[in-house]
């Protein structure tokens, strides 16, 4: 399958080339970037072309696929365009600022019989595949409340780097939409999202600590049609912040930070934690399912639901925090997949 790299934009761009090139199935042919001075440098590292008109790149026969790493206001044109010429679309999260234009990008990827993937990493690894067979087995009982936290230092400053270590362009919010919840807050969210279920309201509140633009720190508390609760947290300012992940339920409770993982429950026959023996494996990445799909028509694990329920949640928190109030996921005229 060759591809074309659209954008070195996005901090994980160079990951995912990295990926495409380790693929055996995969073959970069050439790159094109908004920035002619950024791709033209990129594809030279790569040893491959650089094509400064994107029209080119998504007309030429050779290319079967697209790995767009723009600034994420640019994702509904590209990815639009690219669907319109056949291409399959690889993307970093999250696919676009409303739940409105995410349908709209569905609808052009449907419409051209393309497969479209969003990279949702944490859905793939052993802690929330253990976490979703927990729930899954009822060793929790009916859940009353999650807690999910995913934070980094990117915005702290040093001497180095007096706004963080994070790309400048990370506090434009015309081209990110916003800041810490919308891009890291995600991972939480995506998360969340699959463990608790539909959400029928959020309150949001999104602070700017050091009043960068977009908000480097974030709660938002979650009522789900379930009765159940959650609180999602994120943020550019926690130095040493483990991944942590909690999930409370009437018959136990998931407790996990980092790589740690400890349960207690009424049917494992011990009032005791219990650290699991063996995790489940991890699955395919994103860009392995991806690929699995477009060669072998394999469904993907990371479905268009958990994509349109990530930016059901952010639009709804930025909505609350905006507003200055609790939001209905109804209210905003916001369906959730299944």
């Amino acid at each position: 399958m060759n591809v074309a790299l659209l954008s070195k934009w996005h901090v994980h761009a160079v990951d995912y080339a990295r990926e495409a090139k380790e693929n055996e199935s995969i073959s970069i042919k050439m790159v094109w970037d908004e920035n002619p001075d950024r791709g033209a440098d990129w594809a030279s590292e790569l040893n491959v072309d650089f094509e400064s008109n994107l029209d080119d790149v998504l007309s030429n026969p050779e290319i079967d696929g697209v790995i767009v790493t723009t600034a994420t206001n640019r994702h509904k044109d590209i990815i639009i365009a690219a669907a319109n010429h056949g291409k399959h679309i690889f993307t970093e999260k999250v696919l676009a600022f409303t739940v409105e234009e995410c349908e709209e990008i569905y609808k052009a990827v449907e419409d051209n019989n393309v497969q479209l993937m969003v990279n949702l990493p944490r859905l793939t690894e052993s802690f929330y595949l253990y976490a979703q067979e927990a729930v899954d087995k009822g060793l929790l009982g009916d859940i009353t409340y999650i807690r999910c936290r995913v934070a980094h230092n990117g915005s702290v400053p040093s001497k180095e780097n007096p706004k963080g270590w994070l790309p400048e362009h990370f506090y434009n919010k015309e081209e990110c939409g916003g800041g810490a919840l919308i891009d890291l807050g995600a991972h939480p969210i995506y998360l969340t999202n699959r463990l608790g279920g539909k959400v029928k309201a959020v309150t949001g509140k999104l602070n700017e600590f050091y009043k960068l633009g977009v908000d480097d720190n974030a709660v938002v508390m979650v009522e789900y049609e379930s009765g159940a609760m959650g609180i999602i947290e994120t943020g550019f300012l926690s130095f040493g912040s483990p991944q942590q992940l909690e999930l409370y339920g009437t018959e136990g409770t998931l407790m996990i930070e980092g790589e740690n993982v400890r349960i207690k429950s009424k049917h494992l026959n011990t009032d005791e934690w219990v650290t699991p023996e063996k995790l489940p494996q991890t699955i395919q990445s994103a860009m392995e399912q991806w690929e699995e799909a477009i060669q072998n028509g394999k469904k993907p694990s990371i479905t268009k639901e958990d994509v349109l329920n990530l930016t059901a949640i952010n639009e709804a928190a930025a909505a609350s925090n905006k507003e200055g109030r609790r939001v209905l996921l109804s209210q905003l005229g916001i369906k959730q997949g299944i």
